[in-house]
């Protein structure tokens, strides 16, 4: 009975049942949404001004909108300072009242009240300490960890794009197409990655958007051999020949008819490529190659446990974090194989 309720099934429910069957994987994936879907919400989480403010009958929102001085009884046109004792004592009075984040540090806020020496221990005000700027250590691992994520989706999804792209063109075509773009790709592949990075992080100021860039000229290159692959396999298929008797355009052919049947290894790498993009933004940002020196990032606070032996809290936490985050796209990349797999049933 349960064999037959199951061939009723779509292949895509087919899947995701069969996905669930693991449970590594499976636990793997909520594990790593559920800390995703915080880490979106990190202004709220943690930061240095309140979420949601109530004076004089008014409402407002700090953490979207700058605020002076003035609006709250100050005398300054200046950004509020919500720590500053003056505000504290204001929202004390007459039903005003400030609902502050559980965690009271934004990632660039710099704690004034350390007595002892920089980075400072883990405390009841700093729950993992600081770093040697006297910045709170779990706002940047929470913001840190959000970047490091939507860099990795970012990067996955370009690099994913442009590999389909280069894949299709040279299975379906074949001939001197694949020849000539077999060649490139050893030729490209051989750029020594590391070096362009370095000349480029000297000629132009460090962002996102270019270290997204230069990586999603090299991201590409490892997907589009199995994209490849496929297409050489589906492009003499009855179906396809048929299409090509009916005169339907190539690009509908290899949109409609190959992409579907070639996207089992594109969705199996997903994970694998998204954990390596990770690891590459954190050793950029390890190298000093990354993200500006202001940008909350994984591999900053490594570089700071590094250059600070005794300030153990920083390398042990981002290390948990960093090594936390590919485990469980590790086991969400080898659920999706195995879930894929044609000689699983």
């Amino acid at each position: 009975m349960e064999a037959k309720a199951t061939q009723h099934l779509s292949p895509g429910r087919r899947r995701w049942n069969r996905f669930k069957k693991n449970r590594r994987g499976y636990y793997s994936l909520l594990i790593f949404g559920v800390f995703f879907c915080l880490s979106l919400g990190a202004e709220i989480l943690s930061n240095n001004v309140p979420f949601f403010v109530v004076y004089k009958g008014g409402y407002y929102f700090p953490f979207l909108k700058v605020y002076p001085e003035t609006v709250f009884g100050g005398d300054f046109e200046t950004e509020t300072d919500y720590q500053d004792p003056f505000f504290l004592t204001q929202m004390g009075h007459d039903g005003n009242s400030a609902y502050y984040p559980p965690n009271r540090h934004g990632y660039n806020s710099i704690n004034l009240n350390i007595d002892g020496p920089l980075p400072s221990r883990p405390t009841k005000t700093n729950l993992l300490g600081t770093d040697d700027r006297g910045r709170d250590v779990l706002a940047r691992l929470l913001y840190g960890f959000r970047l490091s994520v939507l860099f990795g989706f970012a990067l996955t999804l370009v690099g994913t794009v442009l590999g389909i792209i280069a894949g299709a063109v040279q299975g379906f075509f074949g001939g001197r197409v694949d020849l000539f773009s077999q060649r490139f790709i050893e030729i490209w592949s051989s750029m020594p990655e590391l070096y362009l990075l370095i000349i480029f992080a000297s000629i132009f100021k460090p962002s996102l958007l270019l270290l997204l860039l230069l990586l999603s000229l090299f991201s590409w290159m490892g997907l589009s051999d199995y994209v490849r692959a496929e297409f050489l396999k589906g492009r003499n298929m009855d179906y396809v020949q048929a299409a090509r008797a009916l005169g339907v355009s190539n690009i509908t052919i290899m949109y409609r008819h190959l992409l579907p049947n070639g996207m089992a290894p594109v969705i199996t790498f997903l994970p694998f490529r998204m954990s390596a993009a990770i690891l590459a933004l954190t050793s950029l940002d390890f190298l000093g190659l990354g993200v500006p020196p202001s940008t909350p990032s994984l591999g900053e606070l490594l570089a700071q446990g590094k250059a600070n032996i005794d300030a153990w809290w920083l390398s042990l936490s981002a290390f948990i974090v960093l090594v936390g985050t590919l485990i469980l796209l590790i086991f969400i990349g080898e659920a999706l194989r195995e879930t894929f797999d044609p000689r699983q049933r």
